[in-house]
């Protein structure tokens, strides 16, 4: 399949720029996969869909307040990095804006996004390397802990089609655009789907007999780089951390076992399962097993084929990204008929004025 068929059209003015009023104030699109119908929901009647025995399936990664900015030592001049991965305990591959000016060798001093507030410790970097991607190796200095000095220095890195003026991210945002469950440190972007549910939400599925696991997925560029190539084919993603706890893989292979449905909460959640059931071990024995410190490239889009999930809660996806391409593979799995369903379910929300995106409404596939 090509990328341009994953395009749609999208008002501008449906991309949310806030979150609802509440977590759990959005809308839900319900689609049914075996009659090719949806439904309109509320997020608050979800429980509605769900059978005694689901095993719900979050991600538990926390956004890190990834985007620095500051200055080049040598020349005063502006520049921000996002933190991508850590390669060592004071070392980072980082994006760099802009880029081209940020040679090995660079000497980087980074600023407080707010000028009036008052000056913590200095934090330093050098410029170690740049790979073929255009990251930098960054090594750091004046803090023993990157991730403690990027809390005193740095933002939340929203996504840059939510709009913010000139004073960056709100207080909102560090609330809202981060899942009441996370706990892993690694994000550069949340895990939306989750972003729905509160502690209440979660109590509520458990008292009506519902199963909740967790996984962890550090979202990162693997999950919103655009794809540049018409063939989807030649797409490659760039690798995402992950960790499957034996206790999610024991509760994976009870709830198959034993006839339930697994709902992925969120596409990464998703990634997860089918990336450990395509591991070594899982694919051999048909169950999954424990995976620590788990690298995935894993690209689904239709006519790809699902070895664990049965369901999906998600938001609505960009256009043309591999986002979307998942969401229509797992309409319709071993088929590319999936893609027309889900633009058309698309094109039905965007008549209805659904907020899309990541603060937007969500969408469960069953």
């Amino acid at each position: 399949m090509r990328s341009a068929d994953f395009a749609f059209d999208l008002p501008p003015e449906l991309i949310a720029q806030q979150p609802a009023p509440t977590r759990e104030g959005s809308r839900l699109l319900v689609l049914h996969r075996d009659t090719r119908r949806w439904e309109h929901r509320r997020f608050d009647e979800l429980p509605a869909f769900l059978r005694r025995g689901d095993l719900l399936v979050f991600n538990d990664t926390r956004v890190i307040p990834a985007r620095l900015r500051g200055v080049k030592s040598d020349t005063g001049g502006a520049f921000e990095i996002l933190l991508l991965e850590p390669a060592g305990p004071l070392e980072w591959w980082c994006l760099a804006k802009p880029g081209k000016s940020l040679r090995p060798g660079s000497q980087l001093t980074f600023r407080h996004p707010d000028p009036a507030a008052p000056s913590p410790a200095a934090l330093t970097a050098e410029v170690l390397a740049a790979n073929d991607q255009g990251h930098r190796l960054l090594r750091f200095a004046g803090t023993t802990d990157v991730l403690a000095a990027a809390r005193e220095l740095g933002e939340i890195p929203l996504p840059p089609y939510i709009q913010r003026g000139s004073d960056g991210v709100q207080a909102t945002d560090r609330d809202r655009y981060q899942t009441v469950y996370a706990r892993e440190d690694g994000s550069v972007a949340a895990p939306t789907a989750g972003l729905h549910f509160t502690d209440g939400t979660l109590a509520r599925l458990r008292e009506l007999g519902a199963e909740l696991a967790f996984v962890t997925l550090h979202v990162g560029l693997g999950t919103f780089a655009p794809v540049k190539v018409e063939d989807l084919s030649r797409h490659l993603m760039h690798e995402e951390r992950y960790h499957l706890p034996a206790a999610t893989a024991a509760a994976v292979n009870r709830a198959r076992a034993e006839g339930r449905r697994v709902i992925a909460v969120g596409t990464t959640s998703a990634r997860v399962l089918e990336s450990a059931a395509r591991h070594t071990a899982g694919a051999v024995s048909g169950e999954l097993t424990p995976i620590t410190n788990g690298r995935t490239r894993l690209f689904l889009h239709p006519p790809a084929e699902f070895r664990v999930i049965d369901g999906l809660f998600t938001n609505f996806h960009l256009p043309q990204s591999t986002l979307l391409m998942l969401v229509s593979a797992f309409a319709a799995p071993g088929a590319e008929s999936g893609r027309e369903f889900i633009l058309q379910a698309y094109a039905e929300a965007v008549r209805e004025r659904y907020r899309f995106f990541s603060y937007g409404d969500a969408m469960l596939i069953v």
